[in-house]
């Protein structure tokens, strides 16, 4: 599924680098405003720990991840909303992610260049989400100007956008963002359908110093951040961008050692890419056989069908049933003959909810 998420940030927070990390990739990265000025994207694969114990069991001939898409913007400045440090064309590339990745610097480097002079995430936050709220404002006023017209003539459509559009005005005037407003599902659907920019999910990324990746709990500005985050009931992972970028080098038990050597378990981007991929109610499933074991994205609240689809369109369009294990019930059981003896093997039709972790094999007939 092609889902992005995209990698935002005033200069110098460290963007790039984590994006250098992330897909080894080699963004340009430099100390000055600007320098990653198209926006690069990159596709990763998705860290889970049951594709490799699914491929223990079954022994395919060869095993596929699923991946997830990051797109890296360049750095958005204060008037970016009125063009400044290129802003019209950083906007344009956030309208086209479907999540926000919010980098925000947590760390003191008399160094590397803070574009406002000093070090202050929520200051840098709130000059980022400012700019992306009067971006939207400009983009509702137009849309007002000529649902108010069709409104007066009581068409009743018209009405009830107009009621949804001075509802954001009066959000945005207050500085919140559209995900801060609360709306039907009902009015949701036009919501989504003026593409705003602060609509979009957000998950905060606290860069921090390479003394603090494996204890950042008393880092002032992380607390800030985490504090600020909890108001928009939004989640905080903490990195070390430069360090991200070393451990991405290394593989296997190289990388184990060098965790450990950290004192922390897990690589701050593997917790980044889990956290982006749930953020977008994205999901996994897998398919496994003698050629291939294979982990699927889909969308929470998708039918066996739809998921079916995503491997061919031949499997929608045909399909007959889905038989399917939880993934914890084919671990326990050892082998699918076993799973299926023990009565946790399913036949599911058109009606079934797929869940996180279904081993699925689709019967189908076109």
């Amino acid at each position: 599924m092609a889902l992005t998420a995209g990698i935002v940030g005033l200069p110098n927070v460290g963007k790039s680098t984590l994006f250098n990390a992330i897909t080894q990739a080699g963004a340009e990265s430099a100390n000055y405003p600007f320098c990653t000025i198209d926006p690069n994207v990159g596709i990763v694969e998705v860290p889970d720990h049951r594709l490799q114990k699914l491929t223990e069991l079954v022994k395919p001939k060869k095993t596929v991840p699923t991946a997830f898409e990051f797109t890296d913007i360049a750095g958005i400045v204060k008037g970016a909303s009125k063009g400044e440090g290129l802003g019209n064309k950083f906007l344009s590339h956030i309208r086209q992610v479907d999540a926000i990745c919010h980098v925000v610097r947590c760390f003191a480097d008399d160094n590397i260049t803070h574009v406002a002079g000093k070090v202050d995430p929520i200051s840098d936050i709130e000059t980022i989400n400012l700019e992306l709220i009067l971006a939207d404002m400009e983009s509702v006023d137009k849309r007002l100007d000529r649902v108010a017209k069709l409104a007066k003539q009581k068409d009743k459509d018209a009405v009830y956008e107009h009621e949804i559009l001075t509802k954001l005005k009066e959000a945005f005037e207050q500085e919140k963002p559209a995900r801060a407003v609360e709306f039907t599902e009902e009015q949701m659907r036009i919501v989504k359908g003026l593409h705003l920019l602060t609509i979009k999910p957000v998950l905060y990324v606290a860069n921090v110093g390479e003394e603090e990746v494996a204890d950042s709990s008393e880092n002032p500005y992380v607390k800030q951040v985490r504090e600020f985050a909890a108001g928009e009931n939004a989640e905080v992972i903490v990195i070390c961008a430069k360090i991200e970028s070393e451990i991405a080098e290394l593989e296997g038990e190289e990388k184990d050692m060098f965790l450990q050597e950290l004192g922390i378990e897990e690589s701050g981007l593997d917790q980044l890419i889990r956290a982006a991929y749930h953020l977008l109610g994205l999901a996994t499933y897998f398919t496994a056989g003698e050629q291939e074991v294979r982990a699927w994205t889909f969308r929470k609240g998708m039918k066996a069908p739809q998921c079916a689809g995503i491997i061919h369109t031949d499997f929608e369009r045909g399909f007959i049933r889905a038989e399917t294990v939880a993934y914890e019930d084919l671990l326990a059981a050892g082998t699918m003959g076993s799973a299926r003896e023990a009565g946790k093997v399913r036949l599911e039709g058109k009606e079934y909810l797929v869940q996180d972790g279904d081993v699925m094999h689709f019967r189908f007939n076109v």
